[in-house]
């Protein structure tokens, strides 16, 4: 909506709320300072509005600026996803949009499973909540703990899951592009 449609509509805003209180256009002129007919030019939209106008108008009425204007209301910002369950790992996905950067929140069940690195385009990062994450990627073979990252071009060969000592919880953003973040490697333990 353009900032004229909006605009064409505050008078008659104004005229709605004005009526639903049962004020006088002579009362809200005393109240708030503005003469009749300039009230009158703002509700017949012959006047645009301007903010010192309108903050007056608000007080009078007490109801917030956004009201007069019709501001749209702010949508729930959370993200609402259900989990899905892809070959025993539990993924929630923290992203709305289709396509470019992708956020997930993983739990990787205690097993232990025989890595099978894959490739493909992309670039991913890695964050682990809680547990210890096995990441195999090229020819490093690295346990993540609690705290600690891992970014990789998804181009080499990798593979991530639990250790088997436990569940691992892992944040996983996943896009064409991505930033440098500080990596630590560390040889698994044999």
């Amino acid at each position: 909506m353009s900032t004229d449609d909006v605009l064409a509509e505050v008078g008659p805003r104004l005229r709605r709320i004005r009526k639903d209180r049962e004020v006088t256009l002579a009362a809200l002129s005393e109240a708030t300072g503005i003469s009749v007919s300039t009230l009158s030019r703002l509700e017949s939209g012959l006047r645009r509005p301007s903010l010192e106008l309108l903050l007056p108008i608000a007080q009078a009425h007490q109801v917030p600026l956004d009201e007069l204007v019709g501001a749209p209301p702010v949508v729930d910002p959370r993200v609402r996803s259900k989990p899905i369950v892809r070959g025993g790992r539990t993924h929630w996905p923290l992203t709305r949009q289709p396509g470019g950067l992708q956020a997930f929140k993983v739990l990787e069940p205690q097993r232990r499973l025989e890595p099978d690195p894959r490739s493909h385009e992309g670039y991913e990062w890695l964050y682990v909540l809680a547990g210890r994450l096995r990441l195999v990627l090229g020819e490093h073979d690295v346990v993540l703990t609690a705290g600690e990252a891992a970014e990789f071009d998804t181009r080499v060969p990798h593979w991530f899951g639990s250790t088997g000592e436990g569940p691992v919880e892992f944040l996983s953003l996943f896009g064409p592009q991505g930033e440098r973040m500080h990596v630590r490697a560390k040889p698994a333990r044999t």
